[in-house]
């Protein structure tokens, strides 16, 4: 049985292939837990209508990523910590409190999206990587001082 595949199935195949697989595995399986469709004529035009829509909203993503991308790579963001005289700092820098710096900034960045390689956990000047997109990746100047 030829069906669309509206999600990626593991060992099965990805997101809007035509694929051919047992009926019973498809009827029980595939078709009622949202993963693909009968094939068509009308549910190819209707995939075919999905693709293209994610298409634009990953262009229109792009861009205002590349847009992000520039903003960030001008910024230089500081922060601010208590320190012992080694420039030791109490604790560490998280991915969390460069996130909310960002957002005092007017930047809206998940902290998840930061990239931290190592514990920032001296005083002085890093760079970090912030992932936008899959494809766009943004360097990040922050510099830790003393309070």
């Amino acid at each position: 049985m030829k069906v669309i595949l509206l999600k990626n199935v593991k060992k099965v195949g990805q997101e809007g292939q035509v694929i051919d697989v047992k009926s019973g595995f498809a009827r029980n399986f595939l078709i009622p837990q949202g993963f693909a469709l009968m094939s068509s004529k009308d549910n190819c035009k209707k995939i075919e209508d999905i693709k293209l829509r994610q298409a634009k909203l990953a262009a229109r993503q792009a861009h205002l990523a590349s847009g992000l991308k520039s903003k960030l790579e001008e910024l230089s963001l500081t922060i601010v910590c208590q320190a012992k005289d080694d420039e030791q700092i109490y604790g560490s820098v998280t991915e969390t409190q460069i996130a909310k710096a960002l957002e005092a900034e007017e930047i809206k960045i998940s902290s998840s999206q930061i990239i931290v390689n190592e514990p920032i956990k001296k005083l002085g000047v890093y760079n970090l990587t912030i992932k936008l997109t899959p494809e766009i990746d943004a360097t990040l100047r922050l510099w830790v001082v003393k309070k």
